[in-house]
């Protein structure tokens, strides 16, 4: 009797090794990659190049992107140990015990920002920029909750710089690819507006938000957000005087996906992770 792809997937009772922490057993991987190659279908439809970006961020340049003025509690710090612990260390004494020495870096939060850093001072024209990228981020939570909330977690994004009225477009396509693609795959989402701006909470651009919103979020039946259009007008432009011609410093904005919790509503919505792989793979082109 033939066996189904899924089924014939080997099931492993794995365990969290921490809060926060989780490893993916063979079908929720496939998820994981399966759910990312549907999303790339944003990218190619935006004709946005796949890149890969740097896997840590320093903290003189989010300093400047007012990222600890925003989000102080989220940062997680890369740190190596001090050249006096080595001995102590190869000797077999508790690591954990031994001394710290900051690195000046963190690990980055959202993939958009070692891309925005990466274009530091560059002109992106007129016809402006896409990229797309999918990283490894990390977040400081007071909480964490199965696949909803982790300590490490994938997030997909593309992204443009250029124009004012090319950064509405592209989150409206950004909008209409998210609706799309959750009707494919059989999920009900909601969109909201979020209240997390890239910038200071208490400042004017702040209150400006309040009446024009810049983020929202598109969640599952149980409330997980798992895809938000952000339009960042031109802060990050003004920042790192990045231009886009004769229109000055360039407006940017990014559509971000966090893939495990797309395998969170998957399931959620399925019932099982092998049934919603299954429904994944009707999904595909």
């Amino acid at each position: 009797m033939s066996t189904s792809p899924t089924t014939a997937l080997p099931k492993l009772g794995l365990k969290s090794p921490g809060a926060g922490l989780i490893t993916l057993d063979p079908v929720r991987t496939a998820l994981l990659h399966g759910l990312d190659g549907l999303l790339t279908g944003l990218a190619a439809q935006l004709s946005a190049p796949e890149v890969v970006g740097p896997p840590l961020l320093s903290v003189e340049g989010l300093t400047r992107l007012d990222y600890f003025r925003n989000f102080p509690h989220l940062g997680v710090s890369a740190a190596r140990f001090a050249p006096e612990g080595l001995d102590g260390l190869a000797a077999g004494s508790p690591a954990a015990e031994l001394p710290l020495r900051p690195t000046g870096h963190l690990l980055p939060s959202a993939t958009c920002y070692g891309l925005l850093l990466s274009l530091e001072g560059e002109d992106v024209g007129a016809a402006g920029l896409r990229l797309s990228a999918t990283g490894r981020c990390f977040r400081n939570e007071t909480h964490y909750d199965g696949l909803r909330r982790l300590w490490g977690f994938h997030m997909r994004e593309v992204l443009y710089l250029g124009t004012k009225d090319g950064a509405v477009e592209h989150l409206d396509r950004g909008s209409e690819f998210v609706q799309e693609l959750a009707a494919r795959l059989g999920l009900t989402l909601t969109r909201a507006t979020a209240d997390d701006p890239f910038y200071d909470k208490g400042g004017s651009r702040a209150k400006l938000m309040a009446l024009d919103p810049v983020k929202h979020e598109f969640s599952a039946p149980d409330g997980t957000a798992i895809a938000s259009v952000n339009r960042h007008r031109n802060f990050f432009g003004e920042r790192l005087g990045i231009r886009a011609g004769e229109h000055g410093p360039a407006y940017s904005a990014c559509v971000a996906f966090g893939v495990e919790r797309w395998v969170h509503a998957m399931i959620l919505a399925h019932g099982t992770a092998e049934e919603a792989l299954d429904r994944l793979r009707e999904a595909r082109p």
